[in-house]
């Protein structure tokens, strides 16, 4: 199991935004897929507070449920470049 987790629902622009980062840092990841209906992400709202995606967490950091794809690019960059 890797540190860091997506949450993603499959065909979104900004998961795949997300997800090419962490392929282009070479960094292992695990992806948990949400449902498409927002009241069924019960998952991914308790861990953000929230029903949108991209969510991540990281273990090694202490990220728990960071959302927005370009605040979670900007933290990849930051702490894995």
């Amino acid at each position: 199991m890797a540190d860091i987790t997506m949450y993603e629902l499959p065909g979104c622009p900004y998961c795949a935004k997300v997800r090419s980062k962490l392929d282009d840092l070479g960094l292992d990841y695990d992806i948990i897929e949400v449902p498409r209906s927002h009241s069924e992400r019960t998952q991914v709202e308790a861990v953000s507070g929230q029903t949108g995606v991209p969510v991540i967490t990281d273990e090694s950091t202490g990220v728990e449920g960071m959302p927005e794809s370009d605040d979670i690019v900007e933290y990849l960059e930051e702490t894995y470049r």
